[in-house]
């Protein structure tokens, strides 16, 4: 039987586009696409306030991608984490109503009790920081390389004031307040 480079090519570039079309089935056939409300201290709303956007998580290559779509927020860097409960409810601490406090803290299987960042070994909820342009708008895609679209079921996506530092000190990396919050469902 006589080779034919032709059809070698041919069949080669075919099995190519196959395997890429499964890839790309594969890394965008799963998501979940969350709501993201503002918080606030009333108790007749539980703490929930307007909606500001949504963000979309899937599974990728580089980790879960985390694609954000939100309007409303102040300019800036603003801490950025999942959170280890399916609520963005007020609750009270210290007789005082706080806003997103029934999401309960950053989500940590592993127990490491650390604020170490995205790449640390730390929170595995801990993601990079959000970015809020001038117009309070954050249409960007970030990627968490050690999280999973199966470990967020019944948690929640919460967005800090402040910045994040990623470390211990101040608590939590200084993201202070909780602003906004959007619950993942399983």
């Amino acid at each position: 039987m006589k080779w034919n480079r032709s059809v070698f090519l041919n069949k080669a570039m075919l099995l190519g586009v196959i395997l890429f079309g499964q890839q790309a089935f594969a890394e965008g056939a799963d998501k979940k696409v969350v709501t993201i409300h503002l918080l606030n201290n009333n108790a007749a709303t539980k703490g929930i306030g307007e909606k500001i956007g949504e963000i979309t998580f899937s599974d990728s290559a580089q980790g879960l991608k985390i694609k954000t779509d939100l309007k409303g927020l102040s300019p800036g860097e603003h801490g950025f984490h999942i959170h280890e409960h399916p609520s963005c409810n007020a609750s009270e601490k210290d007789s005082k109503l706080e806003a997103g406090l029934a999401a309960g803290g950053h989500y940590d299987p592993e127990h490491s009790n650390h604020h170490l960042g995205p790449d640390g070994k730390g929170h595995l909820g801990d993601l990079s920081v959000l970015k809020v342009d001038k117009d309070g708008q954050a249409k960007e895609t970030l990627y968490a390389k050690r999280l999973k679209l199966a470990e967020l079921s019944g948690r929640s996506i919460m967005i800090h004031e402040g910045g994040d530092n990623y470390s211990d000190v101040p608590p939590m990396g200084g993201g202070g307040a909780r602003i906004a919050c959007g619950v993942i469902e399983k």
